[in-house]
């Protein structure tokens, strides 16, 4: 074979295994948490939500994420209006929160450093938009649900743009989330692109600097307030730190902020179309 052909069909390997490795981890946050600690004490998905189509799109959102190797477990909500954040634990709250542009968004805790480990989340949805009748459905309560709490495990999206074809996963923009409309795929559930990033994230022993999400909300005894989390009001993008990436339609969507404790806070914001 001579060096041409070589150099070809290297570079189409290389090729290959770049598109099966290509991660869409959201800035390599993540618990620190493995597999096995969560089949022994699954990580607490807080609900706080008040009604039952957000019970529903919760629960589907929670059963859809165990089949990751990371397992959640929806308990009673721990927080309040302003859902302030949890130690150990995701918090998931309703309300109208005002014509502010938003329709989702996750925060995170996180240690700076080479850890990165999430200490604790929000999820917040938006039903000054939810009421409406652009986005008064199951399905979209579902895909926003799932993709924001997604985002609490440290997922990224898979795709940011609106209007090309689904590809089957929550983490995929859409302005069709069950594919009803186009015929296409239902954009409510996961993929396997999803669960293999997952496994790439959470199939691991637990570390031991420290950090994460082992303790408050996933042990034994009360779960711990942040008051830290008074600090952040999600209606003032001026309180979410500095933008450090844009959707594909221009928009800041990614915030961080830092505490000067230790920690950052950072921010996915779904807006509307």
């Amino acid at each position: 074979m001579n060096k041409k052909v070589i150099l070809a069909t290297s570079l189409a390997l290389l090729f290959v295994a770049g598109a099966v490795s290509a991660s869409h981890s959201w800035g390599k946050y993540h618990w620190n948490l493995s597999t096995a600690d969560t089949i022994a004490n699954p990580l607490k998905l807080g609900d706080n939500v008040t009604t039952a189509e957000w019970d529903l799109s919760l629960l589907v959102a929670s059963t859809d994420w165990n089949q990751s190797v990371l397992k959640n477990d929806v308990v009673v909500g721990n927080s309040n209006a302003n859902c302030d954040p949890t130690s150990g634990r995701v918090e998931v709250c309703n309300a109208s929160y005002g014509n502010n542009g938003w329709l989702g968004i996750a925060s995170i805790w996180a240690t700076r450093g080479k850890s990165n480990h999430i200490t604790q989340g929000v999820v917040k949805l938006n039903d000054t938009y939810f009421d409406t009748p652009e986005y008064d459905s199951q399905a979209w309560r579902d895909l926003v649900t799932c993709q924001e709490i997604g985002h609490t495990f440290g997922l990224d999206h898979q795709d940011e743009n609106f209007n090309n074809a689904n590809l089957g996963t929550c983490m995929d923009y859409t302005n069709d989330p069950d594919g009803t409309i186009l015929g296409q795929l239902d954009n409510r559930k996961l993929n396997q692109h999803d669960l293999d990033e997952m496994e790439a994230i959470y199939a691991h022993l637990n570390s031991t600097d420290g950090g994460g999400g082992g303790g408050g909300g996933n042990g034994k005894g009360k779960p711990k307030k942040n008051d830290v989390g008074a600090s952040i009001n999600h209606n003032n993008p001026s309180s979410w730190g500095r933008a450090v990436s844009q959707d594909a339609q221009g928009k800041n969507s990614v915030y961080v902020r830092d505490l000067g404790n230790g920690q950052v806070v950072v921010t996915h914001v779904t807006w509307i179309q």
